[in-house]
Formats: C-alpha cells, structure tokens, sequence
C-alpha cells in the first residue's frame, strides 16, 4: 500500500470489497464515451475479472481513483503488442485469451480515473506508479498504455501523430496527461490511429452532445479528439478516435 497524507492507493486484489465502488467516481469522461461497444460489453467486467491488475484509491471511504489494466498474449498469429486498434482491440483480446486459457505475455493500461475533486494533486502520478508496480508484481516487464492525450480535444483537426510530437520548452510533451506518462519513464512507441470506435444514429448522437448533426460531413463535439463523420443520408455519424501508445519498462 502506498500513502500519503489521506489518500491511499492500493491493489484491487488486496482490496476486493472496493469493485463495486470504482464507478462511484464523479468523472470528467464526454457522455459519448459511454457508448463504445466494446467497453459497454466488456470493461465493467474488468475489476472482477483481472483484480491484481487494477488500483484503487481511497481518501478516507471514499473512492477516489481507479486505474485499470489487463493481460494478453501479444504472440499469436495476427497479434501485436501495440495493435492499430488500440484500446479496444486489446480489452477484446485479454477476455479472450481468458476465456480459452492463453498465456500472456504483455498488459495493457485501460485508465486512469481521477475523482473530479482530487485533480490536480499528482495523484495520477501515483496511480501510474501503482499501476506499474502491479503489473510487475505479475511477471510483466512493461506495461503498454493507449494513451487518451488529455488536451488533445482542445485541436480535434490536428493529426494526432503532430499532436503527439509537440514537445514543451524542457523537450517533454506538451499534452499533460502524454507527459506525466514521459516524466514516469514511458516511451511513445506509435500512434493506434482507431483505438476506439464509437457510432450510432444521428438521434443517438443529439442525445449524447446536443448539437444538431443536420449536415454532412466533419461535426467537432466537445470533448472529441478528431471529428465526428456524419452522414444525413444514412443516419449515421461515426467517430473514430486515435490514441498514443506508450511502453513502460518495468
């Protein structure tokens, strides 16, 4: 266990009684990311089914992180340690490789979730070390991350492979969340150009962000890092999100 002054990071493994209550985190996540297939069938399943790779922090009782991750075999046919397809692609292979008894060979970051009221403490420094510290723990030597760069929303037309090479005046990643990964040690390996894909109707998509989706074409939501494609004539929009793969020597 580590902690510091009230917080407590911690295990899910050591403690078991808290995978109820991960979700009890009042968020920052767009509503839309709700709503990516494979997460809905697959991530809530997570904490109980891979416990020792996942962290929990507490203040107190209260629940105020959560870091997830998973194992998978990378050395399959077909397979790679840092797929195009990112987060999903990997979620979808660690309950594989689960169900038909695979060994792994590599684990995979899913998030990190900081309680809205915690932000800004350097507890996502914390949780990253702990994350690290469990997937060791395991027999990993790295731990791989499809980053969600945390600013990258404010430049939904950049392409994330320039998004991802700006660099502050230190030379450290301009984007905050890219950079607390660099200064802990990780390497940006690639960029996972489809690492989640999120689609529903043009109704559905009103509901998720209020905006109109009444034209063809590039719609910019909030809280997006590329734009929604929209197409009036089949009722559809389809939002295709790029993530950054980083490596964590462990």
């Amino acid at each position: 266990m580590d902690k510091i002054d009230s917080i407590s990071v911690s295990s899910l493994a050591d403690r078991p009684s808290l995978a109820s209550r991960v979700y009890e985190i009042a968020d920052t996540w767009p509503i839309f990311t709700g709503h990516d297939l494979v997460g809905s069938a697959l991530l809530g399943r997570v904490v109980h089914e891979f416990p020792e790779y996942c962290v929990v922090a507490t203040d107190g009782e209260r629940v105020v992180a959560r870091g997830l991750s998973v194992p998978f075999n990378a050395e399959l046919e077909g397979r790679e340690e840092t797929p195009g397809q990112g987060w999903d692609r990997v979620l979808a292979w660690a309950f594989r490789d689960r169900v038909l008894g695979s060994p792994t060979t590599v684990a995979s970051a899913l998030e990190i979730t900081i309680d809205q009221d915690y932000l800004g403490r350097g507890l996502s420094y914390r949780m990253l070390d702990a994350m690290r510290e469990a997937v060791a723990r395991q027999g990993h030597r790295a731990l791989l991350a499809p980053v969600r760069p945390n600013a990258k929303h404010l430049h939904p037309r950049v392409p994330m492979a320039e998004y991802a090479r700006r660099v502050g005046a230190d030379g450290l990643p301009a984007d905050p969340w890219l950079r607390v990964h660099v200064k802990a040690g990780g390497v940006i390996e690639r960029i996972a150009p489809a690492s989640m894909t999120f689609s529903g109707s043009l109704d559905q998509w009103r509901s998720w962000t209020g905006l109109s989706f009444d034209q063809d074409g590039d719609v910019e939501v909030p809280g997006a890092l590329a734009p929604v494609h929209c197409d009036t004539a089949h009722d559809h929009a389809v939002y295709v999100e790029p993530n950054v793969w980083v490596r964590h020597v462990l």
